[in-house]
């Protein structure tokens, strides 16, 4: 059997107020069968407080998830203290890499958190992973620098765009909000 993948997430912030995260629904078995069209890659963890979306080999995107929330429980909702401890987990207990990558973000920060143990803060305020990620990020940084739209209007429209141009991305769309 092969393995399954997630696909394409896409994060947009427009100030402390407004901020998306969407993930299309679609899993893929390999290069070459749809296994599911429904799948939900994104949430609200920690009392509600942090949205998270995530991309990649989906019992490894569980995987690094499961370890995220232990971390922001351990550190009481901070969410830079618990991606940093989750990066310093791959460096000190040598655990293993993880094919997914995860975003996440509070009403303060949005970060991208690799399964490799590698933190990144965007310098935009939207960002996009997973195999149609640049379709949806050249989609959000048009419609974040030359509209008015919300972020969650950003956010669907990016996917929206991703899912006509990426064969691993399709339009069941699910999205949260912070």
């Amino acid at each position: 059997m092969g393995q399954f993948h997630a696909t394409t997430i896409c994060m947009v912030r427009r100030g402390p107020d407004d901020i998306c995260v969407g993930g299309d629904g679609q899993v893929t078995m390999g290069e070459t069968t749809i296994m599911k069209n429904g799948a939900k890659k994104v949430k609200k963890i920690y009392k509600n407080s942090v949205i998270t979306g995530f991309a990649g080999s989906v019992s490894d995107a569980f995987a690094l998830t499961e370890k995220f929330e232990s971390k922001l429980e351990e550190h009481g909702g901070n969410l830079k203290r618990a991606a940093v401890a989750l990066a310093q987990l791959w460096r000190t207990d040598k655990a293993r890499n993880l094919e997914a990558l995860m975003l996440v973000a509070d009403k303060e920060s949005m970060l991208l958190i690799s399964g490799t143990g590698e933190v990144i803060e965007p310098d935009e305020d939207f960002v996009a992973i997973g195999s149609g990620g640049n379709f949806a990020y050249a989609a959000a940084n048009a419609l974040y620098h030359h509209t008015d739209m919300c972020a969650e209007d950003i956010v669907r429209e990016s996917l929206k765009i991703a899912a006509s141009i990426c064969v691993y991305t399709n339009d069941h769309i699910s999205v949260e909000h912070l």
